[in-house]
């Protein structure tokens, strides 16, 4: 059965308001994670130790090796995250994640500024993570390309932020601090990453 993408939660012009205009929208999700699918499909047609695999196992299992099909496996899983973790009423941290945010990272603040900063830091192409590891712990890592904490082993992802130049080039230009800290303020959907906890 071939990968789909996957409807967006929101209407396309739901996040004007919040510093994500609708062309963004438009060209982050029906252009460019749709290219992610088609082409997953186009390989996955290909190669028949492929078909019949899920998502999360395709990422997995060519993790290692990297390459087309990682690439675009691992596109496509990080931009299902990505548009979960974006709401038009986001900002809000719910207690409980507040309170584990607190607990293991110093603070909401100090939490905001490692996220940042690994966003910011990440030459090139790539993402930003919160993500609860193994060892029950919240921690913020980074990724490059494609890759995500399914494939590093890192931990369960509760939000992912891409910093791809087109996620965020139409709204704030080559000044992707800036997009981070209004994700991180006005984007992010703290309450999809409690539920994840």
């Amino acid at each position: 059965m071939a990968f789909e993408l996957p409807t967006l939660p929101y209407s396309h012009s739901a996040l004007a308001a919040k510093s994500m205009c609708q062309e963004t929208l438009e060209l982050h999700h029906d252009k460019h994670h749709q290219a992610y699918v088609t082409a997953l499909n186009g390989f996955v047609e290909k190669d028949a130790a492929l078909q019949g695999k899920s998502l999360d196992e395709i990422v997995k299992a060519t993790a290692a090796a990297g390459g087309p099909v990682f690439n675009n496996a691992g596109q496509h899983w990080n931009h299902i995250v990505f548009w979960q973790c974006m709401s038009p009423n986001g900002g809000k941290i719910p207690s409980k994640l507040e309170a584990k945010i607190n607990s293991d990272l110093g603070g909401v603040a100090k939490f905001k500024d490692e996220f940042k900063a690994a966003g910011a830091s990440q030459f090139g192409s790539g993402w930003a993570w919160l993500v609860l590891g193994s060892d029950g712990k919240l921690k913020v890592t980074k990724t490059a390309n494609g890759s995500n904490p399914l494939a590093t082993g890192e931990g369960k992802v509760l939000l992912g932020c891409d910093v791809w130049e087109h996620a965020y080039y139409l709204d704030f230009k080559n000044v992707r601090p800036n997009y981070l800290q209004n994700w991180l303020d006005n984007l992010a959907n703290y309450e999809y990453a409690e539920a994840q906890l």
